[in-house]
């Protein structure tokens, strides 16, 4: 019988696929959270909730008409992250972990933020899931910045592979930058004593477009090997 090369491998492919599956919901949720809740606005559905389309957060759509996409996109993000295989049991189990973060971003909501009174549990909650955000996030700059740039000994370090590896380290430390601003942001609200302003959802979803082009990429649809006999390989000796 014969074996199958891992470019022809229906399990190969079907990882990728999940890869790329999981880069798009990652890059297009702010975009079509805010989109569906224009249309539901616009359709006037007994559905639509009463709020602004563009929500300071991208948790609060957890309180409009979109709470259910927001929750089953978190929701199979989760699951894919959780099912991740690399090439030892570090990457299987970061992401584990990432896939248990997303899950609890997606269990545990935010406070209602157009509520005036919250119960001490309401508030605990909410501090729960920001805690779950945030080192998702981390997890997530963790697995661009170092997960992704490494290379299997089977193969040949290519171009293409220095320039995903470039790419990688790019929304890795985009993600870093916007976590950092998260975080100031949020602690200039708590201290102040009012909502955050809508730089949350903005810096949120340039965190989410990083991880989902460094997934998309990891997945071969951005930059994807040539051939093995068109392959360039760098000289090992240098470092990237």
């Amino acid at each position: 019988m014969s074996t199958l090369t891992a470019s022809k491998n229906p399990a190969v492919l079907s990882y990728y696929t999940m890869r790329r599956a999981v880069g798009l919901i990652a890059l297009s949720l702010p975009f079509a959270l805010a989109l569906g809740s224009i249309l539901f606005s616009l359709a006037g559905s007994a559905h639509a909730l009463p709020h602004p389309i563009l929500q300071r957060s991208i948790s609060d759509y957890y309180y409009t008409s979109m709470r259910d996409y927001y929750i089953g996109s978190l929701c199979a993000i989760a699951a894919f992250l959780a099912s991740t295989r690399g090439y030892d049991l570090t990457d299987e189990i970061m992401g584990f972990v990432a896939g248990a973060l997303t899950l609890g971003v997606a269990v545990f909501p935010p406070v209602n933020p157009r509520s005036a009174l919250y119960t001490p549990f309401q508030v605990e909650i909410g501090f729960i899931h920001t805690g779950f955000a945030a080192l998702m996030f981390l997890v997530l700059a963790y697995f661009c910045i170092f997960l992704f740039r490494r290379s299997s000994p089977e193969k040949p370090f290519t171009r293409r592979k220095q320039h995903r590896n470039r790419i990688y380290g790019a929304c890795g430390l985009t993600i870093i930058v916007c976590m950092v601003m998260l975080v100031s942001l949020t602690v200039k609200a708590v201290l102040q004593a009012h909502h955050p302003s809508r730089l949350l959802f903005w810096f949120e979803s340039v965190a989410l477009a990083a991880f989902g082009i460094a997934w998309l990429t990891k997945g071969e649809g951005i930059l994807k090997d040539k051939p093995h006999n068109h392959h360039r390989p760098v000289p090992i000796n240098r470092v990237y």
